[in-house]
């Protein structure tokens, strides 16, 4: 091996060296908003750091508690109003919150069913009024899509009905019948799911009927901040870092969600 090639793979050998060393395990707490946009994306940050993400999502309201609590988080990814409250409190570093998507609730239909004209609130209450049975996330563990849905039907003055079909999905609560509202429509254990846009999508064997109309679709914006006890400071910014990429903006967009650019 002559001095050049040598040097280069010396030189690959300290490269080498250094990322391992500098590898972190970033622990993430992330709301179900992300997980779609988080599931693509979490293979390509470590491939291109060397960082491990490990990560729990569940809905916002559960998460916060635990951070408010003192679980210890490298990064926080939650809806905007809990992250500033967490901010608040002391619980994230307050001067690395930031704003990374935003998206809107839709309807879910079984792939190829007919599709219903859900373009007004009229449409999209009688929608809800003649469904056998509506899938959609509990409203009583805090996370943005449920208590905004909740809000929706009884703003419609249509809270009883809805509630009496309502076939409830937590993420991850056993014995359910699906592990979200979309696979409660495509098992056939329900007729239509109300959900966030994103997650919808991701679910094969069933439809987008459209958003939810005018100002009901809601706006729901994630946004990712330091644990107050972050054990990789650095780390956890590559991260919240990574998210602003032209190349995540693209999977965020293409997950159905707008991302928040710097």
């Amino acid at each position: 091996m002559n001095k050049l090639a040598q040097l280069g793979v010396g030189l690959l050998v300290l490269a080498l060296a250094h990322a391992s060393a500098h590898a972190a395990e970033v622990k993430v707490l992330s709301a179900i908003g992300m997980r779609q946009v988080m599931l693509d994306l979490a293979p390509k940050f470590e491939r291109e750091t060397g960082h491990v993400l490990v990560t729990t999502f569940d809905a916002t309201g559960l998460l916060a508690k635990r951070i408010a609590s003192g679980e210890q988080v490298d990064v926080a990814m939650l809806n905007q109003s809990s992250i500033e409250t967490l901010a608040r409190e002391g619980k994230v570093a307050a001067d690395s919150v930031t704003h990374i998507a935003k998206s809107v609730a839709a309807v879910g239909i079984r792939k190829g069913a007919p599709r219903p004209d859900i373009s007004s609130a009229e449409g999209f209450k009688r929608l809800l009024l003649s469904a056998k049975s509506i899938a959609r996330p509990s409203p009583a563990v805090g996370g943005s899509s449920g208590d905004h849905i909740a809000k929706v039907v009884e703003r419609l003055g249509i809270a009883g009905p809805v509630n009496a079909k309502s076939v409830i999905v937590t993420t991850g609560h056993p014995g359910q019948v699906a592990n979200s509202p979309g696979e409660a429509v495509a098992n056939g254990s329900a007729e239509i799911a109300l959900h966030q846009l994103q997650e919808l999508m991701a679910v094969p064997g069933i439809e987008i009927a459209g958003p939810f109309p005018g100002e009901l679709q809601g706006n729901f914006v994630f946004s990712a901040a330091i644990g107050r006890d972050a054990r990789d400071v650095e780390a956890a910014k590559a991260l919240i870092a990574f998210l602003r990429t032209r190349d995540a903006m693209a999977v965020i967009r293409g997950k159905g969600m707008e991302p928040i650019g710097p």
